[in-house]
């Protein structure tokens, strides 16, 4: 306990006077964590927070700091009996902490899946009638304000490769890896060529987009439903099992209080 107490207040003493700074620490090897970032961790934390996050990769870093945080206390808890399965205790405990942000995010997304899929069709349909009006980049520029939160980020980014003279599909790509939800490459590609076509096929090509937002819609709509009816026949299966089981035993109990008052 005394060499943990002398540890601890080593620690504090080279983080305040500046010798040892965690977050420098993690800024210096950015690269290397980023490696183990996963590949839809950005897209759970806007799916969650939506425009609220103004840095995601300062929420990632944070993440390998607490983490780090973790491992040093417990190697000083057991530096006393530092051993290998203390070490991979300690190992252990530090990726849970690193972990635990990330399987939230998953867990919220998860529970919330048909709310953040429905998104993209009924932001597309908004962005239909602007288009009616503007080319596809000052429809998508026009669209950002009244876009669901979730997609503000993304969008301000689409707009600003565009606008910086990216005229190829990557902006609309780079959205749909950005964005993953039902159908949204697709869509994304139909957008891009929407912009890409001449004036005097702009009716007929915005009649299929159209058509394949309204089908889009229509998914949403029916998955809605399956979910609702599944939950229905879960509740029903629940009160029949009960009702059941409930029967059962008020038999069983009738009938050895009848046993017990034959004998």
């Amino acid at each position: 306990m005394e060499i943990f107490i002398v540890g601890v207040i080593v620690i504090f003493m080279f983080i305040y006077t500046g010798r040892f700074n965690t977050g420098r620490f993690v800024e210096d090897n950015k690269d290397l964590f980023n490696s183990l970032k996963e590949s839809d961790y950005e897209f759970l934390l806007y799916a969650k927070y939506g425009d609220r996050v103004v840095d995601p990769q300062k929420i990632y870093m944070t993440r390998f700091r607490n983490a780090f945080l973790i491992l040093a206390l417990m190697l000083f808890v057991f530096i006393t009996n530092l051993n290998f399965l203390n070490v991979v205790i300690s190992l252990i405990a530090a990726f849970v902490v690193f972990k635990y942000d990330y399987i939230s995010l998953r867990s919220y997304y998860k529970k919330h899946l048909l709310e953040v899929d429905s998104l993209l069709p009924y932001y597309l349909k908004g962005l239909e009638v602007l288009i009616q009006h503007y080319t596809v980049p000052v429809a998508l520029a026009r669209s950002i304000d009244d876009a669901p939160a979730v997609f503000k980020p993304g969008l301000k980014e689409l707009v600003a490769k565009i606008e910086a003279g990216d005229s190829s599909i990557q902006p609309y790509t780079d959205f749909a890896n950005r964005y993953p939800v039902r159908d949204s490459m697709r869509m994304m590609r139909l957008l891009y060529r929407l912009g890409l076509g001449e004036q005097e096929r702009k009716h007929q090509q915005l009649l299929s987009f159209s058509k394949s937002v309204s089908s889009l819609q229509e998914k949403a709509r029916e998955q809605k439903y399956k979910n609702r009816l599944h939950r229905m026949e879960s509740m029903t299966m629940i009160m029949l099992v009960c009702t059941g089981g409930g029967g059962m035993l008020l038999l069983l109990v009738s009938m050895f209080m009848m046993l017990a008052a034959a004998m």
